[in-house]
């Protein structure tokens, strides 16, 4: 990664409510005006939720809906063509609100590891059911991100872009706890250095840029993300243990952002923004950090998507987000 790339101190995990790609675009540069973000629109229906906006982006690979979820299939059907026309529309809207901006821009697709839990193949079983098709499907996603990539540096040429790679499933595949397609089984733990080898090699699609992985699950793998070559990990704050503690300070002395979600992704009130990172600024003092640091390795965030959220609270958590962050900048003791 380039060392003098600079995060922003809050942004978006990804998800919006609504249908409006304009009104999501504009919240999101809006609310962020040093670190916007892609909005993803789901409550659209199919090809607009987390994995069939990921299926769209793949090379030489198609997926259509079945009952039963996505479903890898021989050609590009009205699914893909959804999903990408979708896309497309996003990237028309951010590009509107966007004109003439510099600095870090994320952009969110599903990982490897995720997809492959959640993408069926044509016998009805998960994707990671099969080695050789998990090997395809990362193929397929590394070459899909590099295009998706190029076409968003294209539309915002100033903009310093930020992969963030969602595995919420992450952990059911390493325990091996993704279900089988019965559901009277699971299919077997992956190696932890295949996953490992995996995730590097989708990564480095970004060359020297950064990406993030985002988890909202907890025992988030912390080192092994690091390894992988994370510049940024994203995880639910409030689902951090002590446990986490060594993992966390090692993180952070090694220079990886942390993306803290502390502001809840559904309905409900908003403590002061100062209460918000109270929790941030504890762990600092127990993992004995310097408090000057806190900005230098601190993005603020909501918890995780806020698809399931009123689009009023929506915009309060994501400018809330922001206000956080100014406070933990302003008072980091």
């Amino acid at each position: 990664m380039n060392d003098n790339f600079r995060f922003g101190p809050a942004t978006g995990v990804g998800s919006l409510p609504g249908t409006d790609a304009r009104e999501a675009a504009r919240t999101a540069t809006g609310s962020f005006e040093d670190f916007p973000f892609l909005p993803e629109l789901p409550d659209r229906g199919p090809g607009a939720d987390m994995i069939g906006r990921t299926a769209g982006m793949l090379v030489e690979l198609y997926a259509r809906v079945e009952p039963s979820g996505w479903r890898v299939g021989d050609r590009p059907g009205r699914d893909t063509r959804r999903a990408r026309s979708w896309l497309g529309e996003d990237l028309d809207a951010l590009e509107e609100f966007t004109q003439e901006y510099q600095g870090p821009l994320k952009v969110q697709a599903v990982g490897p590891w995720t997809l492959a839990a959640n993408l069926e193949l044509k016998n009805g079983e998960a994707v990671l059911s099969d080695p050789g098709a998990c090997r395809d499907l990362a193929a397929s996603l590394t070459e899909g991100l590099r295009l998706h990539l190029e076409e968003t540096q294209r539309r915002v040429p100033g903009a310093h872009l930020v992969l963030q790679l969602d595995e919420p499933s992450l952990i059911s595949v390493l325990r091996g706890h993704v279900k089988s397609a019965s559901g009277y089984r699971a299919h077997r733990a992956v190696d932890r250095q295949l996953v490992e080898s995996t995730l590097r090699d989708v990564i480095g699609v970004h060359g020297t840029g950064p990406a993030v992985v985002h988890s909202c699950a907890p025992d988030v793998p912390f080192a092994l993300l690091r390894r992988a070559g994370a510049a940024g990990i994203s995880f639910d704050f409030s689902l951090l243990t002590e446990r986490d503690d060594d993992a966390i300070g090692e993180a952070v002395e090694a220079g990886t952002r942390l993306f803290t979600g502390v502001v809840p992704g559904t309905d409900g009130p908003l403590s002061d923004p100062a209460g918000s990172v109270m929790g941030v600024r504890t762990l600092w003092r127990r993992l004995g950090l310097q408090p000057g640091l806190l900005t230098e390795a601190v993005t603020v965030t909501p918890a995780c998507g806020l698809a399931g959220a009123s689009p009023e609270y929506a915009r309060r958590a994501l400018a809330h987000c922001a206000r956080a962050a100014r406070s933990l900048a302003d008072n980091p003791e």
